[in-house]
């Protein structure tokens, strides 16, 4: 496995913009805002192709120990304990800081081999940066500018001294991991199952709205089989989103829905389903991924609460019935089973390859069971169809007329379907494509006496007139 290098430092002095220069993505949240950056977020650096490594963005160390500040140091420190190199991230414009000197007395106690990176050295003389922190007694000094990539490759090289020489191959980023996204309203508990199922707090859970920001991955093994969890950020309304960051956080929210495979929707039991909550839905159906909708929080409620709780989920989930709802509770871990068997089933049913001849059978089924309605005058008529795509499953059909199907004979190849394959938690497509005309763009040639008889319509008109 490649070893590790942490960038530490105090809130906003570069380190995502530092971690998006070396693994060139865009996977951190970068905003002039201090305590964008709450979680653990990793990533691989290529640019020295001899010497990969592991790169660990962590959340500012403010010196606070309560709240979000205190989670955010907590899971810090840790990637520094795992580190085989730390980086330490200064900002050369305010220069040194009591702060920074804490944070070193806390960093030179773990033992590690350090570089000092004195970040935003752009428009400062460089010799006056050094000069200014050289008081804290590093070996390894470097100045640079991360928003720029200057003083990249000099840290590169100084990390490839650094790190031992045992490192391992990379793994290969296209590992067969299942991916699953957490998708939700702020505070329903994603974070939360995401250390259950983890087994550790690697991720910050606070009853705090709005506390993730970014969306994590974190990879997990289960049973024998590989799973990259997804904890993304909370959804809300349009209106009520008020920072910058958050509206960033939102873009990477969208972006986990299209890149995973499954989507877990998470609900409150306690406020059954809301109008965000079908926004979001409408999100995941819009990207065409496989769905699975967890109701957190059953254990707070009572028998009665969860027989209104499910008439609810009946009620107002009638769109996407197909879906198959788990109750659950992330905070004591049950029906964590039952959650990934669904989840198993809806990648299943995204998944399945069909073949041309059951295809086209199914359609001449579902045709002759209930043909189309007669639009002005004529039936459209399927010929044949054959699987498109998988997740979502996509089927082409061919035929004569087929857009004048109405939507409700849309919906009905879709049941019929979805009733024969038994394909569960997983929308699907339908693509119809109408036969080509043969005549079209050709001009029908008249003969000389198909000519004298147009020419003696046309006097007896104008006689008649």
């Amino acid at each position: 496995m490649l070893d590790m290098v942490a960038l530490v430092g105090r809130p906003n002095v570069g380190k995502s913009t530092l971690f998006n220069g070396l693994t060139r993505t865009r996977d951190a949240l970068v905003h002039d805002e201090p305590g964008v950056t709450r979680d653990r977020h990793y990533g691989i650096c290529r640019l020295n192709p001899e010497h990969p490594f592991i790169v660990c963005d962590t959340g500012g160390l403010s010196g606070d120990d309560e709240g979000l500040a205190g989670a955010t140091a907590k899971q810090s420190w840790q990637a520094a304990a795992e580190a085989a190199v730390i980086v330490f991230v200064v900002d050369a414009k305010s220069g040194p800081e009591v702060l920074d000197f804490d944070i070193l007395a806390g960093l030179r106690k773990l033992g590690k081999p350090m570089v000092l990176a004195i970040n935003k050295t752009d428009g400062k003389n460089t010799e006056d940066a050094i000069h200014d922190f050289a008081k804290f007694g590093f070996a390894h000094v470097l100045p640079m500018s991360a928003a720029h990539q200057r003083g990249v490759p000099e840290l590169l090289e100084l990390l490839a001294g650094l790190l031992p020489e045992h490192q391992t191959e990379e793994p290969v980023e296209d590992d067969g991991a299942l991916r699953l996204a957490f998708i939700g309203r702020p505070n329903v508990g994603k974070s939360t199952l995401v250390n259950r199922l983890l087994g550790e707090e690697r991720v910050i859970a606070s009853d705090v709205p709005g506390t993730t920001r970014d969306s994590i991955s974190v990879d997990l093994e289960r049973d024998g089989r590989d799973y990259r969890l997804i904890d993304t950020a909370g959804l809300r309304r349009r209106g009520k989103i008020e920072e910058a960051v958050e509206k960033f956080s939102v873009f990477k929210t969208l972006q986990s829905i299209q890149d995973c495979q499954v989507a877990v929707v998470m609900l409150d039991a306690g406020e059954g389903v809301t109008e965000q909550d079908a926004t979001v839905l409408g999100h995941v159906l819009e990207a065409g991924r496989a769905l699975v909708i967890a109701v957190n929080k059953w254990d707070n409620q009572s028998n009665y609460q969860r027989e209104q709780t499910k008439s609810l989920l009946e009620r107002k989930l009638s769109f996407c019935t197909w879906a198959p709802i788990v109750t659950i509770s992330a905070k004591h871990g049950t029906g964590m089973a039952e959650l990934f068997k669904a989840i198993h089933k809806a990648y299943d049913s995204a998944t399945r390859q069909f073949t041309t001849a059951e295809v086209t059978k199914a359609i001449e089924i579902a045709y002759a069971a209930f043909p189309p309605p007669v639009v002005r005058g004529h039936v459209a008529k399927m010929k044949y169809g054959h699987p498109g795509d998988t997740n979502p499953p996509t089927f082409i059909v061919h035929g004569n007329r087929l857009k004048t199907l109405p939507d409700s004979y849309r919906r009905y190849l879709e049941n019929f379907f979805r009733k024969r394959f038994k394909l569960v938690g997983t929308p699907i497509r339908f693509v119809f494509k109408d036969g080509d005309n043969p005549y079209e763009g050709k001009k029908n040639v008249l003969t000389e006496r198909q000519l004298e008889k147009r020419k003696r319509l046309i006097r007896h008109h104008k006689r008649n007139k």
